[in-house]
């Protein structure tokens, strides 16, 4: 009998410390779950899913806006917006977190400690390598990114807390081993993104580099007759591919509005007073309307039948 409480009381003893953790294993999954929100929030927008996210207030951490920043060039990876694979990121922190909870299984709860600490160290050295692109290369930053890098640190504490680690010196390996791979890789990647930038004029938009047919030129003046204007940024990627859409002759007949504060020959006053959110926007018949609009759909807002073809690359 003295056998069998003495047993029952050790287990107990080594299961105070994991029922001690669940409250750590909690806030990770809150902090996840707004990090799934946050990042899911972003893609479903990029992906055309979900309205112009609003965060152009100056009083957020300093910044002037999110547009910048999301649709720069570190804005997607693999032709896919990089809050995709945040929502990836955060969606197996949220399991990591949640599966301890759900089962005591030594099968489960430790491969999830480490799954955890290896996810949300990857999170924050990349996401320490973002902030830095936002500080020194786009010069900008997005309070949904600031946030997300603040949940990604978090996590990173809390996978920290969240057991006894009985190897320290395995811990420490293994951390120093995933930072370093995803610091060169994130280095890398920002590093290579960034060698296309250099080859413009700060200020200055890409060239456009297609070539415009009859029916574009005369769907550019019809637009500018009636008034249609499109608001654009110089660093906005998808403004340069409405332009290559109309070609490079046709796009000189378009009235276009730099809002880029440190644009050439800024209108930013202009497009404050417009309340422009996204870029680019157009605003025809008195009506805004953001995003990269087909050929077809401009013409058929101002009513030009004239259209062909679409502009060749030249």
């Amino acid at each position: 009998m003295t056998s069998s409480r003495l047993s029952e009381r050790l287990q107990s003893q080594r299961r105070r410390p994991e029922a001690g953790r669940r409250w750590v294993r909690v806030v990770m999954a809150v902090l996840a779950t707004i990090g799934v929100i946050d990042t899911g929030s972003i893609t479903l927008s990029k992906w055309g899913l979900l309205g112009s996210l609003s965060c152009s207030s100056q009083g957020w951490f300093g910044c002037n806006g999110c547009d910048k920043v999301l649709s720069s060039a570190w804005g997607s990876l693999f032709g896919q917006p990089l809050s995709l694979f945040g929502l990836l990121a955060y969606g197996a922190m949220l399991v990591l977190a949640v599966l301890p909870l759900v089962t005591q299984s030594p099968a489960v709860q430790a491969p999830s400690r480490w799954g955890a600490f290896a996810v949300s160290t990857g999170m924050a050295v990349f996401s320490l390598v973002l902030v830095g692109v936002m500080a020194f290369a786009i010069r900008d930053c997005c309070p949904f990114c600031i946030l997300s890098a603040l949940l990604s640190l978090s996590l990173l504490v809390l996978s920290l807390l969240q057991g006894d680690w009985a190897d320290r010196g395995q811990l420490v390996f293994r951390g120093i081993l995933v930072a370093l791979v995803v610091a060169v890789v994130g280095l890398g990647w920002a590093a290579a993104v960034n060698r296309p930038a250099v080859v413009n004029a700060k200020g200055v938009p890409l060239p456009v580099t297609t070539v415009s047919n009859p029916s574009t030129l005369a769907l550019a003046e019809k637009l500018t007759a009636s008034g249609a204007v499109m608001y654009s940024a110089y660093w906005c990627p998808h403004c340069h591919e409405q332009k290559e859409l109309f070609g490079k002759e046709a796009t000189a007949r378009l009235k276009v509005i730099e809002c880029a504060p440190d644009g050439q020959n800024s209108q930013a006053e202009l497009c404050q007073q417009k309340k422009i959110e996204g870029y680019p926007s157009w605003e025809i018949n008195g009506q805004l309307d953001s995003g990269v609009k087909p050929l077809q759909k401009l013409a058929n807002l101002v009513g030009f039948n004239g259209l062909v073809t679409p502009a060749a690359k030249g």
